[in-house]
């Protein structure tokens, strides 16, 4: 009978195992092997240069500012994300003297708050190039309309304002789905918890900090991971938004742009391969550091 399990077992996962080895796993040792080669894309040949790809890299002034502006992306779409999406999802929750429910037509509003979810990146880019319209787009009319003109840019074309017009994008775009996945980790803390909380004279932001929170710190970690991935990339984003490759002086350039660039536009696909190598151990990198961090701090909480 174990055999015949095993036999049963080996026969369901066989299938489904080879699509992912051919069609995940194949491509991702491909990219390794075409790292360490100066194939051109179009040849037969891929001639080995070892880790020349590599090492210029970081002599590489484009690849450079990408990894500059992926990093600053990294600190500040996961942090303000996390941070409006605890107190939008708090409000939701909590919002009737801690009770289970939250302030009334929750639900409606996180519809609202996920709406951004139903877009694709691609409408997301075009919508808010129309709103960062220097001469009639949405943002500028707004600010005049309220006697601000003196406040109204050219967003996508300043190198100071292309990557934070970039970045707050981003942020609108995933804040509703996490505002309803913190909502949802939130009611789902035992009642008498934040019964004897409010007892024993707890306000709505001690209870915050002290129960709330750390009963949805897994949730958080998760959120941050996926979020640090999520900055790690934007290539889409700042090819539809932005002005010219990388925008104004490279402002807005992220690897995604130049690894796309050097692979389809100077046929350097070693180079871009050693580019997505490179990504790759970021982000696991990335993965690690957070997971690590944030179970520490969930410990202390504890």
């Amino acid at each position: 009978m174990r055999h015949g399990k095993n036999r049963f077992l080996i026969g369901a996962l066989a299938a489904p195992l080879l699509l992912y080895g051919v069609f995940v796993v194949s491509p991702y040792a491909q990219a390794f092997y075409l790292a360490f080669t100066d194939w051109n894309g179009l040849s037969g040949q891929a001639g080995a240069v070892g880790f020349e790809n590599f090492t210029s890299l970081w002599s590489d002034d484009l690849f450079l500012s990408a990894l500059r502006n992926n990093g600053l992306m990294l600190l500040v779409v996961p942090l303000i994300t996390i941070v409006l999406a605890l107190f939008f999802a708090a409000m939701l929750t909590m919002g009737r003297s801690d009770q289970r429910g939250g302030i009334r037509g929750s639900r409606a509003y996180r519809i609202v708050y996920f709406f951004p979810q139903l877009l694709s990146v691609a409408i997301l880019g075009v919508l808010f190039q129309f709103v960062f319209t220097p001469n009639n787009g949405l943002l500028n009319g707004v600010l005049e309309a309220v006697g601000l003109g003196s406040f109204t840019r050219s967003w996508l074309a300043e190198p100071a304002w292309a990557l934070p017009a970039v970045m707050a994008v981003m942020i609108w775009a995933a804040v509703g789905f996490y505002v309803v996945l913190f909502a949802a980790a939130m009611e789902s803390i035992p009642r008498d918890v934040l019964e004897a909380a409010r007892l024993d004279g707890a306000g709505r932001l001690a209870t915050f900090r002290r129960i709330t929170l750390p009963f949805v710190w897994d949730t958080v970690q998760v959120a941050y991971v996926y979020l640090g991935i999520l900055a790690l990339d934007g290539f889409a984003l700042v090819q539809i938004m932005t002005v010219g490759p990388g925008g104004p002086n490279n402002s807005t350039e992220v690897i995604g742009l130049t690894l796309y660039r050097a692979a389809f536009t100077y046929g350097e696909f070693g180079y871009a391969s050693a580019m997505g190598v490179t990504l790759f151990f970021l982000t696991l990198t990335l993965t690690a550091v957070a997971l690590r961090a944030t179970r520490r701090e969930r410990v202390e909480v504890a």
